[in-house]
């Protein structure tokens, strides 16, 4: 029985979020509702529009060949090369056309809760703002291009939405148990950060390497980092970065294996044996692991994204 999720919750209703559980804190803007959603989509400018643009275009010069076949379907799917910031409405219609899913605005990183919300009724929050010149080749707080650009598309592939849905519904087991930051590794080394043995190669799916240029390259060919074949209950006892390269990807054989591993692992079992804190480092191989490449670690040995280190 698939036990990711609580199968009696009611996924209709924004859940309270219980006061013994440890989540960050983040103010609501006081115009917003509980939902955390904004009215309308931000009236862009010109300028906006460029940087998408220029974005879209660093980014088409580095993914083919590097970026999974999924995503690259999908992008032609969604015509997301037609110019400028899609506007979230004819978006959401092509979108839920093919898999169910829209696209609704939200003002900056939402609680966990809200989040986790949404994604059970498939619903993807997309950041409502877009990084400037001056932030143009990294920003800390996922904008519209990362969320987009980087998450959308992959929205197109049945499996793959079926397995953001599933995640999002496993937010409330996960928050009775206290172990956000034990789902919330599942979610950087999958959603964000994953990679997918394809025919010719091992490609990308996760947002935070599909949109951002030096990742895409890191991620699939550098040999800094360690590529570990995925297994579920090592990774979310697994430390990760934020501000910097991964020292470590985690690599899937298909999206049916990815639901498969997470939709029918026993939940409730998993989350009593964790500890409160990660277990491993995000550079470590254990004995466990099925190792596709064995990282040098030399980026991250010379200093990393601070002290100028190629990412090789």
């Amino acid at each position: 029985m698939a036990t990711l999720a609580d199968p009696d919750t009611d996924f209709s209703r924004l859940p309270d979020l219980p006061h013994d559980v440890f989540t960050a804190p983040l103010a609501k803007p006081p115009h917003l509702g509980d939902d955390w959603l904004e009215p309308a989509q931000t009236d862009y400018s010109s300028e906006d529009h460029a940087v998408w643009n220029d974005l879209f275009a660093r980014q088409m010069e580095v993914l083919p060949g590097r970026a999974a076949s999924a995503f690259m379907a999908g992008l032609e799917k969604l015509d997301l090369s037609r110019g400028g910031i899609p506007e979230f409405g004819a978006l959401s219609e092509e979108l839920g056309a093919l898999t169910g899913w829209s696209v609704v605005p939200v003002p900056m990183l939402i609680p966990d809760h809200v989040f986790f919300w949404h994604l059970a009724n498939r619903r993807f929050p997309a950041g409502n703002f877009i990084r400037t010149r001056e932030t143009f080749d990294y920003i800390q707080e996922p904008d519209v291009f990362h969320d987009v650009f980087g998450h959308v598309p992959m929205l197109t592939d049945p499996v793959y939405a079926d397995y953001m849905q599933e995640y999002g519904r496993a937010g409330w087991k996960a928050m009775h148990y206290n172990r956000l930051k034990a789902l919330g590794a599942l979610y950087w080394y999958t959603v964000e950060f994953g990679l997918i043995e394809e025919a010719d190669g091992i490609k990308a799916y996760g947002a935070g390497i599909l949109s951002g240029p030096t990742e895409a390259k890191f991620a699939v060919e550098a040999e800094s980092p360690n590529r570990i074949m995925l297994n579920v209950d090592r990774v979310m006892r697994t430390d990760y970065v934020i501000s910097d390269l991964q020292p470590t990807y985690f690599v899937i054989e298909s999206f049916e294996d990815l639901y498969k591993q997470t939709v029918e692992r026993d939940f409730d079992r998993l989350y009593r044996s964790l500890a409160p804190s990660f277990t491993y480092a995000n550079s470590a191989i254990i004995d466990v692991d099925n190792v596709v490449h064995r990282g040098t670690q030399e980026y991250h040995l010379r200093g990393g994204r601070g002290s100028g280190a190629a990412p090789v």
